[in-house]
């Protein structure tokens, strides 16, 4: 199943056509595509080059790695134990450099989930984010040091067939891709006004 997006102005094929699944194959993920979507990661940019980053990631041939994570979701992501990777991003909240607060590393986490994504898409692949998941008892599962953050569980791996999730989720798969309005959060040098780069007038 395709979900291109309907864009305003043209973007790149790999980001029109990605969309977050709820139906995962249960194809093995192969090591060398895995580890292509960990270096994407790893080369994303970030604040004074601090890399505040860290995944923890387990695949279903891990056994007890991967139900450590997979206990950490809420019920209702149950759906994501069937993606054959597992995977929990985590920022570390402080400077390497000097111990201060990095106000940025959400951001720049979130940068090299975005650069894993696009490298996921090139690669036949798909992920779905989730805030959905017990943050203490990731910590406490995990070993999730003091200083780091549990951010985000993502579910990586093929699409399926919408017939393989259950009926009641399959009105949410095949739903279509929407986005707010460009104007409302597109503006110019002021919260509110237009952005006159992109007005037909201007």
């Amino acid at each position: 199943m395709k979900k291109t997006a309907a864009t305003s102005y043209p973007i790149h094929q790999l980001l029109a056509d990605r969309w977050s699944p709820l139906a995962f194959s249960d194809r093995a993920v192969e090591t060398d595509k895995l580890g292509s979507l960990l270096e994407a990661a790893r080369w994303s940019p970030s604040s004074f080059n601090e890399q505040p980053w860290a995944f923890l990631t387990a695949t279903k041939e891990d056994g007890d790695g991967f139900e450590r994570l997979a206990s950490c979701l809420v019920a209702g992501n149950s759906w994501a134990r069937r993606a054959p990777v597992l995977m929990l991003s985590v920022a570390q909240l402080k400077f390497s450099r000097n111990g201060r607060d990095n106000r940025h590393a959400f951001h720049d986490v979130g940068l090299a989930v975005g650069s894993l994504m696009v490298q996921a898409q090139a690669l036949g692949l798909s992920l779905h984010q989730m805030g959905g998941f017990d943050v203490e008892r990731a910590r406490e599962t995990l070993a999730i040091p003091e200083g780091f953050e549990p951010v985000a569980m993502i579910a990586i791996g093929y699409r399926d067939e919408l017939g393989a999730l259950p009926e009641a989720m399959q009105e949410r798969e095949a739903a279509p891709r929407t986005r707010k309005e460009a104007a409302l959060i597109h503006f110019g040098a002021a919260w509110g006004e237009p952005l006159l780069a992109l007005r037909s007038d201007a």
